[in-house]
């Protein structure tokens, strides 16, 4: 196998423009946040609005780091946000129909539940991953038609009401509980974050995933098993939406078919592209996701601190989105040919 491609996919030389590519539109941002900031800066350092922005980030940089993969392979996942509410779902029904079975066995109730929840994820994964790797069909087209699936299941499951009946302790005891002053979600984040960083950096299926996205032709002939490794971005991905359904129906206390939703799966693509991710696959760094996720969550809660129009705020993040897409594109093309 010629090992040199596959070690050397993830690296990028050191100059101005690698810089560009690895850190994307976060400098811009970071400079919109603090002018913004400035003007709302007593309310957003309280307590109570750090943690929020803390969950909330959190949650997104979650998802956001599955669907990096999924892009950085050179796919989409559109389903992410139908598989958070999926997720939610599942996990709460999972929980109620053990704690009628089983009253009082918070640990099996519990366990039921996460396992339920992200089973339910690994399916959708599993179907995404077959129909891309397998049946060759766009990752684009196949998730958007599970998302719409997905997000009918999970309505027909609950038909629009949220369910309830989870331990207290799954709720007050974890989804809402702090340690070490963080939120539980906060813990939960950066363990996922440091897991995905080793797998990028240390294992071969990270550095396989670079190489698929970066030149899938040379990957076949440099003994790259392709259809496996495309299969495990979308599960990965999909799991990961799946954690975020789970931590979400802990936050809230319920199952609802309304979690996630293309507010998500937008947002997690956004993340993405701002950090860096190129949307042709190849180059793209989780650990700048995620920071991008949290740049974005402030940049949403300072606009919801300022006043802004909840109207307008898609319109920050599409041409936030538009000009970063615009910066990877002049970075390929200033690129010297060889």
């Amino acid at each position: 196998m010629n090992t040199a491609l596959v070690a050397a996919a993830p690296r990028h030389a050191i100059s101005l423009r690698s810089i560009a590519g690895r850190i994307g539109l976060l400098p811009a941002l970071l400079v919109l946040l603090v002018a913004g900031m400035s003007a709302v800066d007593a309310q957003f350092y309280g307590l109570i609005n750090v943690l929020n922005i803390l969950r909330n980030a959190s949650l997104l940089a979650i998802v956001a780091c599955g669907q990096a993969l999924v892009i950085i392979a050179g796919g989409f996942d559109l389903s992410v946000g139908a598989v958070v509410a999926l997720a939610s779902v599942v996990t709460a029904k999972a929980m109620a129909a053990t704690a009628a079975a089983f009253p009082g066995n918070n640990a099996l109730i519990i366990a039921s539940g996460v396992a339920a929840g992200l089973g339910s994820g690994a399916v959708v994964g599993l179907v995404n991953g077959f129909c891309v790797a397998r049946l060759k069909v766009s990752g684009f087209v196949v998730t958007l038609g599970t998302m719409s699936a997905t997000a009918g299941v999970g309505l027909m499951i609950t038909n629009g009401i949220p369910v309830y009946g989870m331990p207290e302790i799954f709720v007050k005891g974890f989804g809402r509980a702090q340690a070490l002053g963080l939120p539980t979600a906060a813990h939960i984040a950066l363990i996922v974050i440091l897991v995905m960083v080793f797998a990028q950096r240390r294992t071969l299926f990270g550095r396989y995933v670079y190489a698929i996205g970066g030149n899938v032709d040379a990957a076949v002939v440099s003994g790259v098993t392709i259809q496996r490794h495309i299969v495990g971005t979308y599960v990965v991905s999909s799991v990961l939406a799946a954690l975020t359904g789970i931590l979400l129906t802990a936050q809230v206390g319920s199952g609802q078919a309304s979690f996630g939703g293309d507010r998500m799966m937008l947002q997690s693509i956004a993340a993405a592209v701002i950090g860096g991710v190129s949307l042709r696959g190849g180059v793209g760094r989780i650990e700048i996701v995620a920071i991008s996720a949290l740049f974005l969550t402030i940049l949403g809660n300072a606009l919801n601190l300022l006043h802004v129009d909840s109207r307008l705020q898609p319109v920050f993040l599409g041409v936030i989105m538009v000009a970063a897409v615009a910066l990877d594109e002049l970075s390929r093309r200033s690129k010297p040919r060889v």
